[in-house]
């Protein structure tokens, strides 16, 4: 099985393709917990790879595939769209000025990406031409977005992008030293209060917009506002240690090499996520709103 939503979930590789994310499929009672990566004391899930044949003659596993996803591959799909994100920022910034026009045009260009990233997370397989298209729309929302931060908090975005890799090395750090393991319960959980986040956030946006709530309310510029925004930065490295996880597994598994499309995608979207929070977050802390 695999999850369809890129909002809410971090997607999975397809068991179908030799993978299956956190949504794998639980051990029977009883039964050898074959299948789920993350069940304690289960049987090797790389067993039954069917991209891993083993050698018949003597039982040991056969070379990896030729067309098996790597590492080099999840390196450079996301290089790929990062550096989409970045071009597309960097025309934004240089192209739009600071305006009502480039609000609306800025708006617009993550209504795009999301649903790009909506289409991209029904299809069964990755779609290239769909995640570059998704990178470049996001891209252009956050150089109209930078921008307008920076022209009220001079050097914001640079300090944001400071803390986003800050924050994003510390979470693979203490990924690699398996201080975080990423088991069934902590995805679980993790998933429910990021959806319990999500729609805390939606229903406040709702009271904003129609005045109920005053200055912004949760997503203020105070106190309020830090708190909101370093729970959301915790969030995203949540979806950093899936997106880990699953690329850590769908590499073990021999997933197909198209599938590090997927990874790129899912990691893009959780720097994305972090990096629009502490935007905000350095905001808060400049003290001039």
């Amino acid at each position: 099985m695999r999850s369809s939503n890129p909002v809410f979930s971090r997607r999975g590789f397809s068991r179908d393709n030799g993978y299956a994310g956190f949504n794998a499929q639980q051990p029977q009672a009883g039964g050898p917990a074959v299948g789920n990566p993350y069940a304690q004391g289960a049987a090797n899930p790389y067993a039954t790879n069917p991209y891993a044949p083993t050698d018949t003659q003597f039982g040991a596993p056969a070379p990896v595939r030729a067309d098996a996803m790597t590492m080099d591959d999840v390196v450079s799909r996301t290089a790929i769209t990062l550096g989409t994100v970045t071009v597309g920022a960097v025309l934004a910034w240089v192209v739009l000025p600071v305006s009502s026009t480039s609000y609306g045009l800025a708006i617009g260009a993550a209504l795009v990406a999301f649903v790009l990233a909506i289409v991209q997370s029904f299809k069964r397989t990755p779609s290239p031409a769909l995640i570059i298209g998704y990178a470049a729309f996001e891209g252009i929302f956050l150089g109209v977005i930078s921008e307008m931060y920076n022209s009220v908090w001079s050097g914001a975005p640079f300090q944001a992008v400071l803390g986003t890799l800050a924050v994003t090395g510390a979470t693979l750090f203490m990924y690699k030293a398996r201080w975080i393991r990423v088991t069934a319960r902590y995805a679980r959980i993790g998933m429910t209060i990021a959806i319990a986040f999500i729609v805390v956030m939606a229903v406040n946006l709702l009271l904003v917009v129609f005045g109920v709530a005053g200055d912004g309310g949760l997503r203020s510029f105070g106190p309020l506002g830090a708190i909101v925004g370093i729970l959301a930065i915790l969030i995203g490295c949540f979806f950093l240690t899936l997106d880990f996880k699953q690329i850590e597994d769908g590499i073990a598994y021999g997933a197909p090499r198209e599938e590090s499309w997927l990874a790129a995608f899912g990691l893009t979207m959780s720097l994305v996520w972090i990096y629009l929070e502490m935007l905000r977050l350095v905001a808060i802390f400049s003290g001039d709103d």
